[in-house]
C-alpha cells in the first residue's frame, strides 16, 4: 500500500505536529500506511509534551518534490558482468534497450553497455583471446559438454588449421591455449597431453573415450559444438565476459533514487540519452534503469495536510505531490487540487479538537499517550482555554483527553506553556520563526511570528536587535511587514515588534502611532485578534 505523508505548516507548533502524530495513528487504525513529518525543527514546548507522553519524535521531511523513486522506472534492468556479449545483445534486442547497467555478483555498478559498444565489438571480429564461463560457450557456440574441469575459462585462442603432423610439430601448445579442432584425433591427444585449457570439437565431431578419459586426468575442458570450425572462430569472442569489452563506459552519468524529477531533465537537455544507470549511492548498488520516456509515468507523494490549507505554509513541492485531505481550523486560502479530497474544516481552537471529533465518529479508542499528544495541541493553541477562539468542542475534548491522559488539564497546561518560554539558547531569529506564518495580501507578502513568554523585559533590553533582525529579514524576503508579538498569557496580552519601514501598516492597522515594544491587551490569538486587525488595514 503506498504511503501517505502527514504533516502540518512549515514552523511547526505543538498542534501541527500533535496533529500529525494523532492523525496519522487514527488513519493506521483505518488501514491506511501513513507516517507523521515534521517540516522543520520543532520547539521546547513540543519537546515537552513529546518527552512527557513517551511519543516519538515525527521525521524530518525535507520536500515532497517529485523524485526518482516516484517514477516507474524499469527495476532490476541490469546485467551481471560475466553475461557474455552475445547474451547482452539479446537481452537488449529482447527489452527495446539501447543501453543496460552492468553489475558485479553483488550488484555493485561497474558501468554501462551500448548498443554501440556491442556494434565495434560485432565489427571488429579478430578475437584472439577468451575470458569467459564454460557455461557462456555452451550458450554461444550452441555446444555440448564433454568434460568440464573449470567453470571459468581464460586463454588463447587456437585453431588446428594445419595438417595434423604440421601442427603438432610446430606450434607449441601451453596451459593458457583454447583449441579449436575437427576430429583429428592426434592433434586432440596431443592437446589434452599439453594440458590446454580448452579443446573446442568442430562440427559435433567424435572424440574417443581414452581421450575424454586422459583430459579428465589432465584437468583439459572439452566442449562438441554444432557449428564448423570458421563459425566457432567467428562467433566465440561473443562468448567472452561483457566485462572485457573495451569500449564498456565505466564513468557512466547515472542517478540515485532520491533525484529530483527536474533535475534529471535539466542533466538530459545537455546529454541527450536514451538511458541512465539508476544507482543506490549508499551502498553503490545498481537499483535498475531509467529510459526517459519513463518520466512521463510518475507516482506523485500523497500527502494529508494538518493545521493549514495554504501552499507557502506547507512542504517544498507540494504541486508535484497528491493532496488527498486536509483537517485544519484556519481561514481558507487559494490551495488547489486536481481531483477532489476530503476537506474537513471547523471553527474551533484546534486542529486537535477536529481531529477528536473524528475519532469520535469514527469510534476510534484513543490511547493515552495520543490523547495526551491531542490534549497538549489544544491546550498550546487556545492557551489553556482562555483564547477567543476557544468553542464548546475544545472545552468537551479537553475534559476528555485530559481523564484519558490522567493529567490536570491547567496544571499540565501552564508547564506545558513554560516550557516553550524560555529564551536560554535562542537567537533572536529562532524568536521570530519560532511560531510564524505567511499572509498574502494584493500583491504584498507579510510575516507573522508569535512568541509566549512570561518574561517581556528580557527581549525589551535587547529590543534593538530585535528590530534590526526584523529590518534584516523584512528586506531580505521583500517582506511589506514582519511582526512579532510577543504574548504572556498570564497577563492575557502581547507585546508587538515590527520592521521599522512597516510602521506605517502598523499604525493604520490599530488606528494610532504605534511604538516598538507596545502591549496590546487581549490580543493573545493571531487568528482571531492580529491577522483580521491588520488585514482590514490594507482596506482602509
Amino acid at each position: 500500500m503506498e504511503k501517505i505523508y502527514v504533516f502540518g505548516h512549515r514552523k511547526p507548533d505543538t498542534d501541527s505536529v500533535s496533529a500529525a502524530i494523532s492523525y496519522s495513528y487514527l488513519k493506521k487504525q483505518l488501514g491506511f500506511n501513513v507516517e507523521p513529518r515534521v517540516l522543520s525543527a520543532i520547539n521546547k514546548e513540543t519537546k515537552y509534551a513529546l518527552k512527557y507522553f513517551k511519543v516519538k519524535e515525527p521525521a524530518y521531511l525535507n520536500d515532497v518534490k517529485l523524485q526518482l523513486k516516484d517514477v516507474n522506472y524499469h527495476k532490476g534492468y541490469f546485467l551481471n558482468e560475466k553475461k557474455s556479449i552475445f547474451d547482452s545483445y539479446i537481452y537488449m534486442l529482447n527489452e527495446g534497450l539501447t543501453g543496460v547497467p552492468i553489475v558485479d555478483d553483488k550488484n555493485k555498478f561497474k558501468g554501462i553497455v551500448t548498443i554501440k559498444d556491442l556494434a565495434h565489438t560485432f565489427i571488429n571480429t579478430k578475437v584472439e583471446n577468451l575470458e569467459t564461463s564454460f557455461d557462456n560457450l555452451l550458450n554461444v557456440l550452441n555446444a555440448e559438454e564433454v568434460n568440464r574441469a573449470d567453470d571459468e575459462v581464460v586463454g588463447n585462442i587456437l585453431a588446428a588449421a594445419y595438417r595434423s603432423t604440421t601442427f603438432i610439430n610446430t606450434v607449441n601448445l601451453t596451459s593458457d591455449d583454447i583449441l579449436i579442432v575437427g576430429d583429428r584425433h592426434s592433434v586432440i591427444e596431443y592437446a589434452i597431453n599439453s594440458k590446454v585449457k580448452m579443446i573446442i570439437l568442430s562440427g559435433f565431431s567424435e572424440i574417443k573415450d581414452k581421450h575424454i578419459e586422459l583430459a579428465k586426468e589432465n584437468g583439459v575442458n572439452i566442449i562438441r559444438s554444432s557449428y564448423d570450425t570458421y563459425h566457432i572462430a567467428k562467433l566465440i569472442g561473443l562468448a567472452n565476459y561483457i566485462r572485457t569489452m573495451e569500449r564498456t563506459t565505466k564513468d557512466a552519468v547515472y542517478f540515485d533514487e532520491n533525484s529530483y524529477v527536474d533535475d534529471i531533465l535539466d542533466v538530459n537537455k545537455k546529454l541527450r540519452h536514451t538511458n541512465y544507470p539508476v544507482i543506490n549511492s549508499k551502498t553503490g548498488k545498481c537499483l535498475g534503469l531509467l529510459r526517459i520516456t519513463d518520466l512521463d509515468s510518475k507516482n506523485p507523494k500523497k500527502v494529508i495536510l494538518v493545521d493549514h490549507n495554504e501552499a507557502k505554509q506547507s512542504a517544498e513541492g507540494l504541486d508535484e505531490a497528491k493532496i488527498v485531505e486536509v483537517v485544519d481550523h484556519h481561514n481558507l486560502s487559494s490551495l488547489s487540487t486536481t481531483s477532489p479530497i476530503n476537506f474537513r474544516n471547523m471553527a474551533v481552537g484546534s486542529s486537535n479538537t477536529i481531529i477528536y471529533s473524528l475519532y469520535k465518529e469514527r469510534e476510534i479508542k484513543i490511547p493515552k499517550e495520543i490523547a495526551g499528544m491531542m490534549l497538549s495541541g489544544i491546550l498550546s493553541d487556545t492557551l489553556i482555554l482562555k483564547s477567543p477562539t476557544t468553542t464548546e468542542l475544545d472545552r468537551k475534548a479537553v475534559k476528555e483527553l485530559s481523564s484519558i491522559a490522567e493529567v490536570d488539564y491547567e496544571e499540565y497546561g501552564l508547564n506545558l506553556i513554560k516550557a516553550g518560554t524560555s529564551l536560554d539558547g535562542m537567537s533572536h531569529e529562532d524568536v521570530l520563526y519560532n511560531d510564524f506564518k505567511l499572509y498574502t495580501v494584493d500583491d504584498k507578502t507579510l510575516g507573522i511570528g508569535q512568541f509566549f513568554t512570561t518574561n517581556f523585559d528580557e527581549i525589551k533590553k535587547d529590543i534593538d536587535s530585535y528590530l534590526d533582525t526584523l529590518d534584516r529579514e523584512a528586506e531580505g524576503n521583500n517582506y511589506s511587514l514582519i511582526a512579532l508579538y510577543i504574548t504572556d498569557i498570564i497577563k492575557n496580552g502581547s507585546y508587538v515588534l515590527f520592521n521599522r519601514k512597516a510602521k506605517d501598516i502598523m499604525d493604520m492597522a490599530y488606528d494610532k502611532d504605534m511604538s516598538e515594544g507596545e502591549y496590546l491587551q487581549d490580543c493573545v490569538s493571531r487568528k482571531k485578534n492580529v491577522v483580521p486587525v491588520i488585514m482590514a488595514s490594507f482596506e482602509k
